[in-house]
């Protein structure tokens, strides 16, 4: 199964990430939310799958700069909304095709996740 690497080139967590798959062998492909943007319906299913609480970045500073109306009693809903407005605002990187979702780098659970993946 191929992995794609969702994020931000220029992120020090997605090089981080990026790094660590090359170190492994593992092949995927990157896909830059500043260029291409994120697809709602592909956005709504890791809203699905790992709840928009950690799905959505907000510690980040594009989310801290977001108007207080936005910011506060956060749903599904209007998190997807931030999101799809500010793809800087979604967890980075989120990697799809392994056993599981895997939103932000945690080399621990990585190697779990994406043990027996093409090589």
């Amino acid at each position: 199964m191929s992995l794609t690497v969702y994020g931000i080139p220029n992120c020090d967590t997605v090089k981080k990430a990026r790094t660590w798959l090359d170190s492994r062998g593992l092949a995927y492909q990157f896909h830059d939310y500043k260029k291409a943007g994120v697809d709602e319906a592909r956005l709504r299913g890791w809203v699905s799958d790992a709840g928009w609480e950690k799905v959505l970045n907000r510690l980040g500073t594009t989310f801290r700069k977001l108007p207080e109306d936005q910011r506060s009693d956060l749903n599904a809903d209007k998190a997807v909304a931030a999101m799809l407005a500010n793809p800087s605002a979604i967890k980075r990187p989120i990697v799809e095709g392994g056993r599981e979702l895997l939103v932000g780098f945690d080399p621990a659970a990585w190697s779990v996740a994406l043990a027996g993946e093409a090589r």
